[in-house]
């Protein structure tokens, strides 16, 4: 048994292939027959109509010339107004039984008036019982009855009725024959068979069609679950091949710093420069470590969010006053304007101060001249808006666009020796959409960029 729960898990995929091609041959097959069994039943059905129409015109016929069937005038005068009232009839004559064979003796059609007939059907006819009689189709006649169908086209299709009529006394003593056209009839169910078949092939393509979008949506289904594992696993990577380089990590800073202050021994001014490049490439190295690991909590909805009231401004402050030394090594100003009086943010604060890390941070790196504004305020709409104004380098449109893609990096003659990882950004925008923010760029190049976020206020 579980040999074979193994084989089935193990060609799923096969066995899901098989069904969706298995259901695009059957289900437009079971359409098609369906189709044609209901035509065919229309058809009969229509038959069945046409054969009980033709004996009760019989019926009314005879009731019409019961109480006169010994005035052969008076019948030919009704057989001549049933003939105008009725086109469908094409032929109705009254034979009178003459030894072996029926003789004409009224017709609609005139000529035919005194001509004798053995034809098969009438003596079928005499032998039903009274007011009753047969009704073939033209199509199952015999050839002995061709003759019958002389003055019809081969295509035309008509039912012929024979019905043997007696006196008060209940004695036979005529037969009506009858012809009733099924042209009209006939054109109406082949309109509605070829509409039904039109129908039936348009809907068997768009089954098909979809059905094989179907298949195809199924395989995107199983590759994009086998991405989505390959996903998992490579975040699951991601996320413990940081945690494992953090120990590491921490004990070259601890080292470094150590060696710096003399605590292992004294070092030469030589050794001070080679451990300052340390501490920096460790330094450089834990920020990726640290983007790596918060790409992956947040992409698994790991990332824990504390979201209560804060001031802003003290909160920039601080940013600003940790920043300010970065900024003036480059002899950049870096400055905020307060709005006065301003309501508190709902935000986590450990999260915000990250996010104004990564923009001011950024704005300074990517600035050699002039310098970094940052403002704060309540915009109309009753939203905190900050913004990180530089007069940097700038960007062009198409690379604003990538701006806030995962591992994208403005590349160019002034920014490749400008160290990064490409996620910071990536982080930013997702932290303030977690805090129910939103964040936008403008930016000209040569001229300088402008990053606007907003965060909900307190609501008092």
């Amino acid at each position: 048994m579980s040999k074979i729960k193994e084989f089935l898990i193990k060609n799923k995929e096969i066995f899901q292939l098989v069904y969706g091609v298995i259901l695009v041959i059957i289900i437009p097959i079971i359409i098609v027959v369906n189709t044609l069994f209901v035509i065919n039943k229309y058809s009969t059905t229509i038959d069945t109509s046409l054969q009980r129409r033709a004996l009760l015109l019989g019926r009314v016929f005879y009731a019409s010339v019961k109480d006169n069937l010994d005035d052969i005038e008076f019948i030919q005068r009704q057989i001549d107004k049933v003939k105008q009232i009725d086109s469908s009839i094409l032929d109705l004559k009254y034979l009178v039984p003459e030894q072996d064979q029926y003789k004409i003796a009224a017709a609609s059609s005139k000529e035919e008036i005194g001509e004798e007939n053995d034809f098969y059907l009438y003596h079928l006819a005499w032998q039903q019982p009274d007011k009753d009689g047969i009704v073939t189709d033209s199509h199952q006649l015999s050839s002995t009855s061709l003759k019958e169908g002389k003055a019809f086209s081969e295509e035309e299709r008509f039912w012929l009725a024979a019905m043997p009529f007696s006196d008060y006394k209940n004695k036979k003593v005529g037969l009506l024959s009858m012809r009733v056209s099924s042209q009209i009839v006939d054109d109406l169910v082949v309109y509605n068979r070829n509409a039904s078949i039109i129908i039936l092939t348009l809907s068997v393509l768009f089954i098909i069609l979809f059905l094989s979008t179907a298949v195809r949506l199924w395989d995107y289904a199983l590759l994009y679950r086998k991405i989505k594992e390959v996903d998992k696993m490579k975040d699951e990577f991601i996320s413990i091949a940081s945690h494992e380089l953090r120990t590491p990590l921490t004990a070259i800073r601890g080292y470094v710093e150590m060696m710096q202050t003399g605590t292992l021994g004294k070092v030469s001014a030589k050794s001070k420069k080679a451990l300052t490049v340390i501490s920096i490439s460790a330094d450089r190295l834990g920020d990726l470590v640290e983007d790596l690991l918060n790409v992956s909590r947040i992409e698994q909805g790991r990332l824990e969010m504390t979201i209560k009231p804060a001031q802003i401004s003290q909160i920039i402050n601080e940013i600003i006053e940790q920043l300010k030394v970065q900024a003036e090594e480059k002899g950049l100003y870096l400055k905020y304007e307060v709005a006065k009086d301003l309501p508190k943010v709902l935000t986590d604060t450990d999260k915000l101060k990250q996010i104004l890390v990564n923009l001011i941070g950024n704005a300074v790196k990517y600035t050699k001249k002039g310098g970094v504004t940052v403002t704060s305020y309540v915009n109309k709409d009753g939203i905190m808006e900050i913004k990180v104004a530089d007069t940097g380098i700038g960007m062009s449109p198409k690379e604003k666009e990538r701006l806030f893609e995962k591992f994208y990096r403005v590349k160019g003659e002034q920014t490749k020796n400008i160290p990064g990882t490409g996620l910071g950004l990536w982080i930013t925008k997702k932290l303030i959409e977690l805090m129910k923010g939103k964040i936008y760029v403008e930016s000209l190049e040569g001229v300088g960029t402008q990053t606007i976020f907003t965060l909900p206020i307190e609501k008092k």
